[in-house]
Parts: C-alpha cells; sequence; structure tokens
C-alpha cells in the first residue's frame, strides 16, 4: 500500500488492491484533487479515517446517449412540477447529500473536511452542481467534478427528498452534457440505482484511455 506525503502526486492506477485502494494520506488540496480526478482516482473515507484514494476495476460510467428514461420519470418529466438550475447553490446541495441516510452507511463519507475541500473547488469553477426545486424549496440535486479538457463528469453524489427529484435534475444535465459533446460521466462503483439510469462497467483500463492516460 503507498502512502502519500506532503508531495502532491498518485502511483500508477494499475497498482490499486483488488478492492480499487490506491493510495493511503496526503491531504484535500486543489492541486491534488484536480490531479486525482485527472488520473482517474477519487477520495472516498469516513470521519475519524485517514484519507483514502481509489481507483476501483472496472468503473460504472455512463455514456451519455445511453441514459435511460424509465416510463415513470418520463411521466414525471411531462408533468413539469421540477424546475432545474446549474451551479447556484452548490453548498446547500452537497450539504444535502452529506445528510442524506442510504441503506447500508451508518455515516457519510462527506465529511466537513471533504465539504469544505469541494467548496474550494466549486470556487475555481472545477465542482459543479445540478440543483431541483419544487415550489421554491430544494427538493433534491447532484454535484461532481467537471474535466472540460476531457469531456467527462465524475459525479460524486445526489440526493432527492421527492419521489424521482434527482433523476429529474440527472436527465437535464445530461441533456446539458451532450449539448456541450461530452464522451461520459464517470460514476465511480456499481449500483443498481446507476444501473436502472443506463451506466455501465467497463475496465479501468478503458476508463483511462478515455481520460487520455
Amino acid at each position: 500500500m503507498i502512502y502519500l506525503s506532503d508531495e502532491i502526486w498518485f502511483p500508477p492506477s494499475a497498482q490499486a488492491s483488488p478492492e480499487g485502494l490506491l493510495a493511503i494520506g496526503g491531504d484535500l488540496s486543489v492541486d491534488r484533487l484536480m490531479l486525482a480526478y485527472r488520473s482517474g482516482i477519487f477520495p472516498w473515507f469516513s470521519d475519524g479515517e485517514p484519507i483514502l484514494w481509489w481507483s476501483p476495476d472496472p468503473r460504472m460510467v455512463l455514456f451519455p446517449n445511453a441514459l435511460k428514461v424509465s416510463k415513470s420519470l418520463a411521466r414525471t418529466l411531462k408533468k413539469d412540477i421540477f424546475q432545474v438550475t446549474f451551479n447556484q447553490r452548490f453548498s446547500e446541495v452537497i450539504q444535502q447529500c452529506a445528510q442524506k441516510v442510504r441503506p447500508g452507511q451508518e455515516s457519510t463519507w462527506i465529511t466537513h473536511e471533504m465539504i469544505a475541500a469541494y467548496e474550494r473547488l466549486h470556487e475555481l469553477g472545477h465542482a459543479k452542481s445540478v440543483e431541483v426545486w419544487q415550489e421554491g424549496i430544494l427538493v433534491g440535486g447532484l454535484y461532481g467534478i467537471d474535466l472540460p479538457e476531457y469531456k467527462v463528469f465524475c459525479g460524486e453524489s445526489m440526493f432527492s427528498n421527492q419521489s424521482d427529484a434527482s433523476k429529474v435534475g440527472f436527465y437535464f444535465w445530461v441533456q446539458e452534457l451532450k449539448q456541450r459533446k461530452y464522451q461520459l460521466i464517470d460514476c465511480q462503483v456499481y449500483t443498481q440505482h446507476l444501473e436502472s439510469l443506463g451506466a455501465v462497467e467497463v475496465p479501468r483500463s478503458t476508463f483511462m484511455r478515455l481520460l487520455g492516460d
């Protein structure tokens, strides 16, 4: 296992463990985080743990043209009951994502340290948010890291306080990325929810090629 120092670097992703763990330690500085995402690596750790850096194999991704719109989501979109904005309430979105209780998780991985780091990334234009509103109340959203040089968006987390709210936000964000000619959305690891939206697992080597490695 690689233990990182103050020097900003990462070992090759192929050195990750079978579970995808690549390195431990370092910090959440802007430079290190952006090097990580550009290298197919992301931080994922719980409060009280050292920073853990991951590069799983396979990698869950969504090719924008492969987005699946279920019949129920199509009906929700037709009702036009939600309003969607981009990059208007990043701090509120990440706070809501941190507070969301998820099955199988006793605590959030979106720690105070992570929130502060990603808010810095947002201020610099690297982190983006999608907000979903209903009657002026924020009811859903998502955030992630934008890599326009690779035409890749790295999704981090989403939340929904109303049925289909986050899916509606995701739908409109995918349409926006399609207009920008983005090649994929990095979803990191498999979940049934992501699969239902059209995401698929690809070999890490394929994902790295798409990042220009």
